[in-house]
């Protein structure tokens, strides 16, 4: 039996409101978030709950620590898989929330980031990665 998609609650309709907040869904359609460790994704939950418009907040280590409940080592960890992922930027006190990327036209066989990104993959071209990520380990 089919499931039929439908409002549950239409008085609780999710609406963007006007601070601005939002998750763009290709955090997930490109598996973004699968690259992040539940405090980095934690961390990018609250900067883009707290963002302006452009993304910007001025919340401090300490109380980014306190709120999320890491160690000030771990919050410095979950703060730089984000940077190097591109999905925020970080000048100390200042976090900007990136636009994700678009993704790539032309995946190039070593990126497993452009190619999760890019959309379809040729089979010997997935293979071909499984057997770089297994030599790898």
């Amino acid at each position: 039996m089919k499931t039929v998609k439908r409002v549950l609650r239409a008085e609780r309709l999710r609406q963007v409101p006007a601070q601005f907040s939002w998750v763009d869904q290709a955090l997930v359609q490109r598996h973004l978030i699968d690259r992040c460790d539940a405090r980095a994704a934690a961390l990018y939950l609250f900067l883009v709950t707290v963002a302006d418009a452009q993304g910007l907040s001025y919340y401090g280590g300490a109380t980014l620590a306190q709120r999320l409940k890491l160690s000030a080592q771990e919050l410095a960890a979950a703060r730089s898989q984000l940077v190097e992922l591109e999905l925020i930027a970080y000048a100390a006190p200042l976090y900007q929330v990136l636009a994700l990327s678009a993704p790539s036209s032309s995946p190039s066989p070593a990126s497993t980031t452009t190619r999760a990104s890019a959309g379809p993959v040729s089979m010997s071209d997935l293979l071909a990665e499984l057997e770089r990520r297994r030599d790898r380990l």
